[in-house]
């Protein structure tokens, strides 16, 4: 790989340290990331940068950084060891595990984080070369109920068009500090500063989002289901749905209609402690806006009826008809897609162990650690980790790290020497995210929707390798291609893009076992030939190909327009050379609809099994709090400074540095505690000591941390150091949802204690 680095000059990458991905320009100063501001010529941040970018030195330039493999021995030490030596062990030890108990109990987990998705297609070749069939990464603590409800109203992804709503309503979000849309710091404050326009949050807290919204719904914590269900109560007695689109877009309205006309909406909203007054009014701003679009996220998804509330929320836009227009909500084309299926119900697919459901082809992250420590011939006995840290980031780190060591083999590939990488039995050094060829599958726009491949600034550190490469190795090692069918396609590479596609679909099409191997095969034969020694974005012309005969009207509108593979081939050729982004697909409004994934093109509203718990809502509990514990911490609160746990360095962020527990004046008073005095926060996993801060932003009863702290990094001196409270020391595995199997990081019952 050549080196694109020059002093002085700047170079087109983008953000990685969340999904919005928003196109950056970058000023080197030798391998320094000196100078970052918004790039103006990508399709959709058009210049928009919030301050965590300007940053990401901190994680170019990590001082844990890794840059040799390394073998855990049984002392538990590390030996650095060469690449070859790590590639023949690891081989050999997953082909003895496969051979002894079946590829399906070799698990894998994760795929490279928010901009590192290019490997996820090369670790499905070594899954498909081992016969591994379980797989997990972060959106199993996260979205996999939504993803649940999605597929069984419509079969797409749903996202809403802000910059054109009339109302906005955020649930569980605070996309000021969270984001997940274009521009969104500009876009909240154009609504909030239009008389004409409404937002409307939903949150326990008094979020800088909420601030700015007209009416905030501060409900009790994990109360969310009740506020739901009174808002659709009003929907439906107050008779404000849009009957139009009822009869015609949706299937199963009858039923809904009849649970929510019972709804007793005083009684709910008294329950989620919000105003009826307020929440009615609410209700009516968003039933009659001419448009209207919301948006969920982890405030909900990831505390108690997180599926129920992703199921309620949706049919709030669905029954007021807020779908398919500008300012409304929509479903999208996708490059290519992040997840396997929406698996669930009759002929669901179960985890071996527990039994719990898998979702979009992810287990559960509350179950891994119980699909290992067990004696259950089933269980899962090797695991590879490819750029996550799990260890840190799921619930009750102590017994994930506990699982990890138990296992027969555990391989992970990372950047830096994370919390997981310390219970491995083999640590691969991987370049960074600015040192190799790099996109994210995070490509959720409507009408325009983009795609971003980003080139290396600079040549990988001495001792690291690119993830693809790193797979490429030991694949080679397993030999799961034969070596003709490879040296065909070589040989077609070399002799054009139309030799090549004639001759990989006909491989295909005469050996069933290539297109789960697609990435590798497309490594090792069109990659040589890529420019700029692009190989490891090889994946993308198999990616770029699926989406254009998938998505051919809008394609063409996009400009890649043809018969046969040409448009696939215009395509990947756009993706290779435009720096700064390729609108990949152009829709019109009318097209949202071909999104549907359904015969009649309707939403199915009707799902049986959440209106069975919409109906039990009256009976069911709604707080988890004790005498022992009676507060809520939510562990993992979005701040200004925080991000993913990529930047380890402590230094990037500028304020709070430590994390400090978010409390209410009023429990502060009770502790006797004020901003900067030490407490304990004590919950029945573990307990961590901290600073405090006082925050009108909290309600009694309700306390936070941070996300991304918790981490050891080493100091000038090469000490390791801790910043913060790593929040997964204190939550647990045992509060998760029924169906999605998601953890309640936001609802984790908890007591503080005033430290002398």
């Amino acid at each position: 790989m050549t080196a694109t680095g020059a002093p002085g000059e700047w170079h087109t990458t983008a953000c990685i340290l969340c999904e919005c991905n928003c196109g950056l320009w970058i000023q080197l100063d030798g391998r320094r990331l000196a100078r970052i501001r918004g790039d103006e010529a990508h399709p959709t941040s058009a210049g928009y940068a919030c301050e965590k970018p300007l940053r990401l030195d901190h994680y170019q330039n990590g001082r844990d950084r890794l840059t040799s493999p390394l073998r855990r021995e049984p002392d538990g030490s590390y030996t650095e060891i060469d690449w070859d030596t790590a590639v023949a062990e690891i081989t050999e030890r997953l082909t003895a595990i496969r051979d002894t108990h079946g590829g399906e109990s070799i698990f894998f987990y994760g795929g490279g984080g928010q901009g590192n998705h290019l490997p996820i297609a090369y670790g499905q070749s070594l899954r498909a070369a081992l016969g591994s069939r379980y797989y997990s990464n972060a959106l199993a603590q996260e979205k996999t109920g939504e993803m649940w409800v999605d597929g069984r109203l419509s079969g797409g992804h749903s996202k809403g068009d802000f910059e054109h709503a009339e109302v906005v309503l955020f649930l569980g979000k605070n996309p000021w500090q969270s984001h997940s849309f274009p521009r969104a710091r500009p876009v909240l404050r154009e609504i909030a500063r239009d008389p004409a326009r409404t937002m409307i949050v939903i949150d326990p807290r008094r979020s800088e989002t909420a601030e700015l919204a007209e009416f905030h719904l501060q409900v009790r914590p994990g109360t969310d289901a009740w506020c739901l269900a009174a808002m659709l109560g009003v929907l439906v007695q107050e008779d404000l749905l849009d009957h139009e689109f009822v009869a015609v877009h949706t299937r199963g309205a009858e039923a809904v209609s009849a649970a929510l006309a019972e709804v007793p909406v005083g009684d709910y909203a008294a329950r989620c402690g919000v105003d009826e007054d307020l929440l009615r009014a609410a209700t009516r701003r968003f039933a009659t806006a001419e448009t209207a679009a919301s948006y969920e996220d982890l405030g909900v998804q990831q505390a108690p009826n997180s599926t129920l509330c992703s199921y309620l929320h949706k049919l709030l836009w669905i029954l007021t008809g807020n779908f398919g227009r500008p300012g409304t909500m929509y479903l999208h084309s996708s490059l290519t897609a992040i997840s396997g299926g929406s698996g669930s119900g009759k002929g669901a697919r179960l985890t071996p162990v527990t039994g719990a459901r898998i979702i979009g082809g992810l287990i559960p992250c509350n179950s891994i650690a119980d699909e290992i420590l067990t004696d259950h011939p089933g269980r899962l006995r090797a695991m590879w980790v490819d750029g996550a840290n799990p260890a840190h980031s799921l619930a009750d780190s102590a017994r994930f790290g506990e699982a990890m060591r138990a296992l027969e083999l555990s391989v992970v590939i990372d950047v830096a020497f994370t919390e997981t990488a310390r219970q491995a039995d083999y640590v691969l050094p991987a370049a960074t995210q600015y040192e190799k060829w790099e996109a994210t599958f995070f490509n959720f726009e409507f009408p325009r929707n983009v795609f971003q491949l980003r080139g290396p600034l600079l040549e990988p550190a001495p001792g690291t390798l690119p993830e693809p490469e790193i797979y490429a190795r030991v694949l080679r090692a397993l030999g799961p291609v034969d070596e003709t069918v490879l040296t065909t396609l070589r040989a077609a590479a070399e002799e054009g893009a139309a030799a090549f596609e004639s001759a990989f679909f006909a491989a295909a099409a005469a050996d069933p076992t290539i297109m789960p191997l697609a990435g590798y095969v497309l490594y090792e034969t069109l990659g040589p030939t890529l420019p700029n020694d692009a190989r490891s974005a090889a994946v993308l012309w198999g990616t770029a190909q699926l989406c254009a005969a998938a998505n051919a009207e809008s394609v063409a509108r996009a400009g890649f327009d043809g018969t046969g593979f040409e448009p696939g081939r215009k395509l990947f050729d756009a993706i290779l050379n435009r720096r700064s982004g390729v609108e990949f697909t152009v829709d019109e409004w009318s097209d949202v609809w071909r999104y549907v994934r359904r015969p009649d093109r309707r939403f199915t509203v009707a799902i049986d099994e959440l209106l069975t718990e919409l109906r039990g809502l009256g009976d069911a509990r709604s707080t988890w709090t004790t005498d022992e514990f009676p507060l809520v911490l939510s562990a993992g609160e979005r701040r200004a400074f925080t991000a993913n746990t990529i930047i380890r360095d402590p230094g990037w962020r500028r304020r709070d540095q430590e994390g400090a527990l978010r409390i209410s004046p009023q429990d502060a008073q009770q502790l006797g505690v004020g901003s900067g005095d030490r407490v304990r926060v004590v919950t029945e996993t573990g307990a961590a000591e901290t600073a405090v801060e006082v925050s009108e932003l909290m309600q009694t009863g309700h306390i936070s941390l941070p996300n991304g702290l918790g981490v050891d990094a080493p100091d000038a001196n090469g000490r390791r150091q801790r910043t913060g409270v790593a929040p997964n020391d204190l939550t647990t595995t045992r509060y998760r949802d029924p169906i999605a199997g998601t953890p309640w990081h936001k609802y984790v019952p908890a007591r503080v204690e005033a430290l002398q």
